[in-house]
């Protein structure tokens, strides 16, 4: 199954400059799910992160595998954002970033469902870049019913 940014806004409620998925390469509902984000030279944490030797702030390879984690939460239960569902980021546990993300690097975002218990979903989930690890971690996040008024 493949998403390109245009649908995978059908699924995360995120825009630019936070949305931080731009394509899925694999998707198997209810299991798991292979995103990608693009790292370039351009993206605005790099102005403060660090000026002279930019490096993507680990806080945000963290929410990339969340929102790709809400993609595979939206649509193995088939509900979108604009039906009045949103996955709320409730936790990471076990967290371990081994490898700073620059530009020009392709981020490689994997997600797995562990559990799923009333709405409460839990992911094993790892980024890497180029085959090389990146970091590792469990993320949890909460589904709820919000009005889309």
């Amino acid at each position: 199954m493949l998403m390109n940014v245009e649908e995978i806004k059908d699924y995360l409620p995120q825009r630019y400059p936070f949305l931080l998925v731009d394509r899925i390469v694999e998707m198997e509902l209810g299991k798991s799910i292979v995103a990608y984000k693009n790292v370039t030279v351009n993206e605005p944490f790099f102005q403060g992160h660090f000026p002279n030797q930019p490096i993507m702030p680990g806080v945000l390879i963290i929410e990339a595998l969340a929102q790709a984690a809400g993609v595979l939460g939206f649509k193995s239960q088939e509900k979108k954002p604009k039906d009045g569902y949103l996955y709320y980021f409730v936790g990471a546990d076990d967290v371990r970033l081994r490898r700073p993300v620059v530009p020009g690097d392709q981020l490689q975002l994997e997600a797995e469902i562990v559990t799923n218990k009333r709405g409460i979903y839990k992911f094993a989930c790892k980024a890497s870049v180029g085959g090389e690890l990146v970091g590792t971690m469990t993320i949890m996040c909460a589904e709820r019913k919000v009005d889309v008024n």
